[in-house]
């Protein structure tokens, strides 16, 4: 525990640099920072200092085999690390700095520390598009190690507040830059086998990029362990159990729906959030982590409608999907 973090309203010019100094020196002295990214709020540290990575793993209780993704300032940054498919340099080029994590072969020696990649050939690597980010990338000058700032398995954070409810006391740092814009993860392409493989859906639907690579992304083979973040079976998971594709709502139930259309029996529900009264699925994938947050504790299950599979509406359901598996 560090005690209570310090929180800098990234709005106010004054509080924003003042905050970048202060995550900068917590990450050079090994401890943990919220940062913003465009996707959700990450838990920071330095990539290439090997108790700074582990400190995350005990904060989140996060399996020590699942692989954390690698922030970077920059394309050239990320190919100090990891060897690219011309492929792979094609959505490189495309879609960063944005919500796209490509995992790649490591270049040895590699600078990172083991920890962070779980002692993989492979790393996970993403150029954030986030000014605060970017800001305090810059300013520390190393890799950045930051999965997703909340406890393994629970629903991850769009806002720094959700930061400090589920982390609080472990974290020095939180970089308040208000609701993330995109409210899904970063979607993950493998380039490690024969063929580019789809292993998160997320941030860029998978259209996206299969219309840029001219053909099919694949899907990834069963492993005993996870290549790269955000693929075991349960996961950005509330206490309420989730009832999906549901057309009607039980009683006791809470409500997330989704379009101008309710389910049969809506009145019942103990409470109601609406994704995107206009069926937007941008909308939708924006408030889907803030929904969960807020509906958990409201009733034991919660009763989701139909949504769309299409675009962005593949990584909500992928979410939803893995939210509503079996706990672990």
């Amino acid at each position: 525990m560090v005690g209570l973090p310090q929180i800098f309203d990234m709005s106010n010019p004054e509080a924003a640099a003042a905050g970048i100094a202060a995550a900068a020196a917590a990450l050079e002295k090994g401890g943990l920072v919220g940062m913003p990214t465009e996707t959700v709020y990450g838990l920071a540290a330095d990539a290439t200092n090997g108790r700074a990575v582990a400190a995350i793993f005990t904060a989140k209780a996060r399996p020590r085999f699942n692989p954390l993704i690698i922030h970077v300032i920059s394309p050239v940054a990320a190919r100090e690390l990891a060897a690219f498919a011309p492929e792979a340099l094609r959505l490189a080029k495309a879609f960063w700095p944005g919500p796209l994590t490509l995992v790649l072969p490591k270049r040895l020696p590699s600078p990172l520390a083991d920890l962070a990649t779980a002692g993989l050939d492979t790393v996970a690597l993403r150029v954030p598009a986030h000014p605060v980010a970017r800001a305090l990338m810059e300013a520390f000058g190393r890799p950045i190690a930051a999965p997703s700032a909340n406890r393994s398995g629970h629903v991850s954070p769009t806002t720094a507040a959700h930061v400090a409810d589920d982390l609080g006391d472990k974290v020095a740092v939180i970089l308040d830059a208000g609701p993330t814009g995109i409210g899904l993860e970063s979607t993950i392409v493998g380039f490690t086998g024969a063929d580019p493989t789809l292993l998160r859906s997320g941030g860029v639907p998978r259209q996206d990029l299969e219309a840029l690579l001219g053909r099919p992304l694949a899907s990834p083979s069963g492993r005993a362990a996870p290549v790269a973040p955000g693929m075991l079976a349960s996961h950005y998971a509330p206490s309420a159990q989730l009832r999906l594709d549901a057309t009607e709502v039980g009683r006791g139930e809470a409500l997330l729906a989704f379009g101008p259309k309710l389910p049969n029996h809506a009145k019942r529900a103990v409470a109601l959030i609406n994704l995107s009264p206009k069926g937007d699925l941008t909308e939708a994938a924006a408030h889907l982590f803030a929904a969960l947050r807020e509906l958990d504790g409201k009733a034991d299950r919660i009763a989701v409608a139909p949504i769309p599979d299409q675009g962005l509406g593949e990584a909500v359901n992928d979410r939803l999907r893995r939210a509503a598996a079996p706990r672990a």
